[in-house]
């Protein structure tokens, strides 16, 4: 049987689209209306805010180690975070989570393979934090962020709109024109480093190849709950690289 998998959400609309293509890629591999079972567990957004805005990184991680728990009390045996920005705290959850972890960095870092440079989108935390350079750098790859201005502005479109379920014509064309900066600075591809860019960003007019966070960790999860080692209960590996 297919692996149990959890997944510890954040932003409402970010972890609706990873459960969702959970649900809608499964049928292709192990039949029709099949996918592995799922449980899921969020605290407010609101109350991770608290904690992010402070960089209390460890409060971060108790919020996702509740869900953890709890998702492990499910029955899940393994978990998955369709947030970008929490990833910060993503170390202090590994080292005590009663589950192992798959880190969604890990996931895009597998699907970049062959690029040289990327660029990183996301909220402001998730673009000047740790996160995809420290796991990005042990692939060889480099990362190129957009300017302050326009680190702001994609930070309140986030914050405003997109966790809101609101996607303007304006912030698309907006989201194109930064990423057309981050192709002039040399980057080959970008990552949509908040799991919710990708409902806004249309990859057809983009400027550069995306890499679309979410949808890349349910894929993983996927492989994961239904792989051979999975299956013989050996579960996946805990990421015990630095907080990234």
């Amino acid at each position: 049987m297919p692996k149990h998998i959890g997944i510890i959400a954040c932003s409402a609309e970010g972890a609706a689209l990873c459960y969702r293509t959970l649900c809608k890629e499964a049928p292709a591999l192990m039949g029709e209306h099949l996918h592995p079972e799922v449980s899921m567990h969020t605290h407010p957004l609101g109350e991770y805010m608290v904690h992010i805005r402070s960089g209390n990184w460890a409060g971060v991680a108790e919020l996702m180690l509740s869900s953890a728990r709890k998702l492990a009390r499910a029955g899940a045996q393994f978990a998955i975070c369709p947030d970008n920005t929490i990833h910060q705290a993503f170390d202090l959850v590994s080292q005590a989570s009663p589950i192992p972890c798959l880190h969604i960095a890990d996931a895009v870092a597998a699907e970049a393979r062959g690029y040289r440079t990327l660029g990183i989108t996301g909220t402001k935390y998730l673009m000047t934090g740790p996160v995809y350079p420290g796991v990005l750098g042990r692939h060889g790859i480099a990362c190129r962020i957009p300017g302050e201005a326009e680190r702001e502005r994609i930070d309140r479109i986030i914050f405003t709109e997109l966790v809101n379920a609101v996607f303007t014509e304006e912030s698309r064309l907006y989201f194109n024109t930064v990423v057309q900066g981050l192709k002039d600075q040399g980057c080959e591809a970008v990552v949509l480093g908040c799991t919710e860019i990708p409902l806004l960003v249309n990859p057809g007019d983009c400027p550069l190849p995306t890499l679309d966070s979410t949808r890349l960790l349910a894929r993983a999860a996927l492989k994961e709950a239904l792989n051979e080692e999975t299956r013989r209960g050996q579960g996946p590996r805990r990421n015990t690289c630095p907080a990234s």
